[in-house]
C-alpha cells in the first residue's frame, strides 16, 4: 500500500478498476512525468506508439501533480495529464502525485518500478539528483525553446514578452543545473506577432511530441547519449516564473513593449490597466481595473486629438497613448466579472464617459 505523502490520491475510474498492463521482460519501462494540458500530447504520442506491435517500450507509470481546485466551482480534480491517463484506462495505482519529488516514500515506490527511461514535459517539480539517478537511461526533457535560450519555467511566455520571431522545442537529457543538459534534437519555427501564449505552448508541445516519438528509437538504444550536444554556456539565457504582481500594464513604454506583453501573459495572469472612467456631467472619476485580452500596435500617429492621457476610439479599437509617441489599439477587453467583449461593445458601454489612463 503506497503513502499518503506518495499517492495523495487514488484515481478510480467509473465502473470497473482498471488492472495493471502486461509487463513484458524486452520492452524499455518508461515513466511519464507531466502535469497541465499541453503535457496530455505527449501522453498520447506514448500511449499510441507503445500501442504498435513491434513497441519497444511500455509505459510503466505516470508522476504529475497532486489534484488541484480548478475552475469556478473550485472542485479538486486530477491534473489534466492524470485525467487524461485515466481516460484511457491507464491504471489508478500508476499514477503518482507526490507534492516535492524527492520524498523518500515516493523515491522508494519509484525505485521499486526499475524505471529505464522518464520523459518530462511540463511537469512542475525540480527533480532532485536522488531522482534522476534511477531510472538507468536518463531523463529526457520536452523544452518548449531553442536551448540554451530561455531555460526555465516561462520560456514560451518571456519569449513573446521579447518579441522574438523565430523560437522552438527542444528535447535534451535532464541534468540537475536547469535545463542545461546535452539537446539531443531541437526544431525551429518562425512566429508572427499575433500568436499568444496559449497557443504557442500547445503548439511547441505538440511539434515535440512528433520530435519525441521521432527520437525514441536512439534514445532507447542509446545512441542519441552520443550524439547529444552540449549546450552553449555564454549564450544561455533565463525565463523566470511569472508573477501575478506582472499583470499590470505600464503606459510610459513604447506599444510594441507592452503588445509583447499582452501576448505573452495570455491565459495566466493576464495584463490588465487602471483606466479612469470619467461622467462628463459632473467630472467625478471612477478607477476601474480593466484587463486587456487581445491588442496590436497602433500604425497611424495622425489621430491624436485629445490630451495625451486620452483614451480614445477609433475604428474599432481603444487607441491607448504609450511612451515614445506610440499607440496601443486595444480591441478586446474584460471588466471584471464579467464576460470578454470587443472594443465597441465596451465603449457603447460607457455611455458618453471619457477614458483616461493611469
Amino acid at each position: 500500500m503506497l503513502s499518503s505523502s506518495v499517492m495523495l490520491r487514488r484515481f478510480y475510474c467509473l465502473g470497473t478498476a482498471a488492472s495493471s498492463p502486461a509487463t513484458s521482460s524486452h520492452k524499455k519501462r518508461l515513466v511519464y512525468l507531466g502535469s497541465p494540458q499541453v503535457s496530455a500530447s505527449g501522453l498520447d504520442a506514448l500511449f499510441t506508439a507503445s500501442s504498435a506491435p513491434d513497441s519497444s517500450f511500455e509505459i510503466t507509470a505516470i508522476v504529475t501533480q497532486p489534484p488541484s481546485a480548478r475552475d469556478r466551482g473550485r472542485k479538486v480534480m486530477p491534473s489534466p495529464v492524470a485525467q487524461h491517463a485515466l481516460d484511457r484506462g491507464f491504471p489508478s495505482d500508476l499514477i503518482f502525485t507526490p507534492i516535492k519529488a524527492g520524498e523518500e516514500s515516493f523515491l522508494s515506490s519509484f525505485k521499486a518500478l526499475e524505471p529505464e527511461l522518464c520523459i518530462t514535459a511540463a511537469y512542475g517539480n525540480i527533480l532532485p539528483t536522488k531522482f534522476l539517478n534511477i531510472p538507468s537511461m536518463g531523463t529526457v526533457n520536452v523544452h518548449p525553446s531553442l536551448l540554451p535560450l530561455y531555460r526555465g519555467a516561462a520560456p514560451v511566455q518571456r519569449a513573446l514578452q521579447d518579441g522574438v520571431r523565430e523560437t522552438g522545442v527542444s528535447l535534451a537529457y535532464t541534468v540537475r543545473q536547469l535545463d542545461a543538459g546535452p539537446v539531443i534534437a531541437f526544431e525551429k519555427m518562425e512566429i508572427d506577432d499575433k500568436i499568444k501564449a496559449p497557443e504557442l505552448l500547445e503548439f511547441l508541445f505538440s511539434q515535440g511530441s512528433k520530435l519525441l516519438i521521432s527520437e525514441l528509437p536512439s534514445i532507447l538504444d542509446g545512441s542519441a547519449k552520443t550524439k547529444a550536444t552540449p549546450q552553449d554556456e555564454s549564450k544561455a539565457t533565463l525565463a523566470p516564473k511569472i508573477t501575478q504582481e506582472e499583470s499590470y500594464l505600464s503606459f510610459d513604454q513604447k506599444a510594441t513593449v507592452l503588445h509583447n506583453k499582452v501576448r505573452a501573459f495570455s491565459g495566466w495572469p493576464g495584463t490588465r490597466a487602471k483606466v479612469l472612467v470619467i461622467d462628463p456631467k459632473n467630472d467625478k472619476p471612477n478607477t476601474i481595473d480593466l484587463k486587456i485580452i487581445t491588442t496590436r500596435v497602433h500604425d497611424n500617429n495622425e489621430i491624436r486629438n485629445g490630451e495625451k492621457d486620452d483614451i480614445i476610439f477609433v475604428k474599432g479599437s481603444l487607441i491607448f497613448p504609450c511612451g515614445d509617441g506610440t499607440a496601443l489599439e486595444v480591441l478586446e477587453v474584460q471588466l471584471p466579472g464579467k464576460k470578454v467583449v470587443n472594443a465597441a461593445a465596451f465603449w457603447n458601454g460607457l455611455r458618453g464617459q471619457k477614458l483616461k489612463k493611469l
